[in-house]
């Protein structure tokens, strides 16, 4: 089956299996900060943006992305680069595996919500798995960046 999407901002066009999990098919095309954890939709690492909205990767197709646009970390650098400096200031990535599920669902809540309370941020995290930090520290972490950005 051929599909046609925007990975990242650029277009593309690939031949995939009726089977093809959008996880494998992101993998496949460079993108290594999605990744494989529980298989069962319950961790937050396979996190993508599908237009726009935050997605499990491992269980969407990828011909469900045929003509819609996929953000990944790697298409969201600049924009990332804003807060994980406070998430890491708190200690909130102490072995970095869970980071990239919470960072673009931290970039999904803040474009939704600006100015979320503490638990709008919980909230909107809580699927996100994280065996080493207990949460606080990006909480902390997100709410020092969006303390800051009030502050200008």
């Amino acid at each position: 089956m051929e599909i046609k999407l925007t990975l990242n901002g650029k277009p593309l066009a690939a031949s995939v299996r009726a089977d093809t999990l959008l996880l494998d098919f992101v993998r496949e095309h460079g993108c290594r900060s999605v990744k494989r954890g529980c298989e069962t939709a319950n961790c937050g690492l396979c996190t993508v943006l599908l237009d726009g909205t935050p997605v499990l990767s491992c269980s969407v197709l990828a011909a469900r992305a045929d003509g819609r646009a996929v953000q990944t970390l790697e298409g969201l650098q600049d924009e990332a680069a804003d807060f994980v400096g406070f998430i890491a200031d708190q200690g909130a990535e102490q072995c970095g595996f869970c980071n990239p599920g919470f960072v673009m669902n931290t970039i999904a809540l803040l474009r939704e919500n600006p100015d979320p309370t503490d638990d709008e941020i919980r909230a909107y995290l809580a699927g996100n798995l994280c065996r080493c930090s207990g949460y606080e520290g990006q909480l902390r972490g997100i709410r020092a960046y969006l303390d800051r950005k009030k502050e200008g």
